[in-house]
Order: C-alpha cells, then structure tokens, then sequence
C-alpha cells in the first residue's frame, strides 16, 4: 500500500459582507488565493458564509423576522450560479480544494437551504450538502435537505465528508459519513452569541469536533464566523441592543483537528484568521488498532443502521392510462 496523502489545510474564520453574495464571493476568493500561497491544498470557510447567516431569528419574533427572510432569500445563490462559478474557477486556477458554505436558494419561491459545497482542485463543484435539519430557531428559515447528500467524496487529498453546525451532534449522521471511509472531515460554523448563559459556543465547537475525529480516527478541520461591525450596523435597524448582545465572547472556535482528538497547531477563538495545519492522513492507522468502530470494534450482528438515500421530490406524476395500458397487455390470453 502506498502512502496516505499529506498536504496543509486551511481553516478559515472570518465574516461575510453580509446579505451581499457578489461582495462575499469576491471576499472568499480572495482568501482562497492568500491560502494557496501559503501552499494549502484544502480551505474551508463556515457555514452560510454566502452571505449570512439569520440572526434575527434568535432576537425577534417571527412577524418582525419575516422582512428580514424576504432579504436573506434574495441574498440566496443558486446552484449552478455566477458565484457558484467564479468560486470554480478560483480553485482550478489556484489548485485548491474549497469547502463553502451558501444559503441556497431552492426551486420553490421562497425555499432556501443550509448548504455546503464542495469543490475539488480542478474547478469541478463535486458535492453538495444540504442541512438535514435547522437547528432552533434555524426552522423558521430553512428547509431541510435529505440523505442524498450524506456522502463522502473520494479526491486527490483523501476521502471528504462535511456537515454543518449542529449536524456534528448528529451521531447517526456522523457514523453514515464514518462508514463510507471518510478520513477529512469538515465542520462549519457561524458564531452564536446569542447563545443561552450558560453555553460556551467555542468550547462546544471543540468538543463536538474532537469527539468526531477520537471516534473515527481522522483530521477534523472547524471554520467558524465571525460578526463584523457592518453587520452590527445592518442588524441595528430592527435589533437596537444587537451590539451590546454581540459582544459576548468565546462564540467562535476554527482549528483543525488530529486522529488522537487533540488540535494541531493553535486554533482561533473569536478574532479573525486563517489557522493552517499540515496534516498526513497515513497518521489515521495507528489508532484504529485500539478502536476501529468501522471494523473489530464493533458488533453489526448486533447494530444495523439504514439510511435513505433517496433525493425528496414534492410531487411524482403518475399516468393511470400507462398503468391500465401495462395491465392489459400482459393479461394472459385464455381464448
């Protein structure tokens, strides 16, 4: 067997120009090129980094919220798209992998998706997953998207899963990317300072992220947000104390992850960056040898876990004319 792939990945944690998918995409590719300059073949920005994330769900109800749905739809790309494809194009011409996450405008007036794209080094969009269920007060904006989107996709760099936020709490979603070989995995994040008291939002990050990379033995690597004054200037129309509420801190963690559940290298909380890392995927076999729950760590006679894989489709047409017609050509003659 030959080696594993070693390469340096980035994480990267920062905020959008908010509400304004042109000048967020111009944003990441921007970052996408620093990145590659510093020699990474994988970057990862957070979740709804194009362009937003809806906070408003967490301060207001959701009568005064519904202007701001109005705002955060027309925000929504579309995949294919403009900025779908220049994003492509950033990575073919800089030979980066990119990890990004949108707000997905759906098919139906009015339908948006949490979603994660994956892009491989060669500008092709190879993946795309869609958040299997809003998180809270995440329901009053996005659908949820469906098994289809529950995979791991083989690239130069190694095999790749991804799920956003609180997704990485989902066990069972979890194990499903696990049992498909997934070995890089990525978590995206949008910073939450609105947060109950008692809730460390960047501990709970590091947490889920390393309970994810100790149980299958593989790198991790976590982007978060991070909220800019011009948000809190756009957000204050309607959310007077937002800067007084935003100022919490420890309500965002990036870093990357190894095998062992430790952080390599030194992660960021709440200030803006890019943390990079080198990792060497060859460092995912040792440890299997304790605990391999794809292998002899586990009892399958015992567990069975099945998952529908099938894409959700609102309507499915069916012509009772070509049923009737099926029916009465395969009658067996009896004259």
């Amino acid at each position: 067997m030959k080696d594993l792939p070693r390469f340096k990945a980035a994480a990267v944690q920062t905020s959008p120009v908010y509400l304004d998918p042109t000048a967020t995409t111009e944003k990441a590719c921007s970052i996408i090129k620093e990145a590659a300059g510093k020699g990474a073949s994988l970057i990862a920005f957070p979740e709804v980094f194009i362009a937003g994330y809806p906070y408003w769900n967490w301060v207001l109800n959701p009568i005064q919220g519904s202007k701001w749905y109005e705002r955060l739809y027309k925000s929504a790309i579309t995949v294919p798209g403009p900025e779908v494809a220049l994003l492509c194009k950033t990575a073919k011409e800089n030979n980066i992998h990119v990890v990004m996450g949108i707000n997905e405008r759906g098919e139906s007036l009015g339908e948006i998706y949490n979603t994660i794209l994956i892009i491989d080094a060669t500008g092709h969009l190879i993946g795309r997953h869609r958040k299997l269920v809003p998180t809270w007060a995440e329901k009053l904006t996005w659908t949820g998207g469906d098994g289809s989107s529950l995979k791991v996709y083989p690239t130069e760099i190694g095999p790749l899963g991804v799920l956003a936020c609180g997704e990485n709490t989902n066990t069972l979603a979890r194990f499903t990317l696990l049992a498909q070989g997934e070995l890089i995995h990525i978590a995206s994040y949008i910073s939450l300072p609105v947060a109950p008291p008692d809730y460390n939002m960047a501990e709970a990050i590091k947490i889920r992220a390393a309970a994810h990379s100790f149980e299958g033995k593989l790198f991790t690597i976590v982007s978060c947000s991070t909220i800019s004054k011009e948000m809190i200037e756009i957000l204050k129309e309607d959310m007077p104390d937002i800067e007084t509420m935003f100022s919490r801190k420890d309500s965002a963690f990036s870093g990357i992850i190894g095998p062992n559940g430790a952080t390599v290298g030194d992660p960021l909380i709440d200030d803006e960056g890019i943390v990079y890392a080198d990792i060497d995927l060859n460092k995912c076999i040792q440890p299997k040898q304790m605990h391999d729950i794809l292998g002899h760590y586990n009892r399958f006679d015992i567990f069975d876990l099945r998952v529908n894989i099938a894409p959700l489709k609102p309507i499915t047409f069916i012509d009772k004319r070509l049923e009737f017609n099926s029916l009465t050509t395969n009658m067996p003659d009896n004259g």
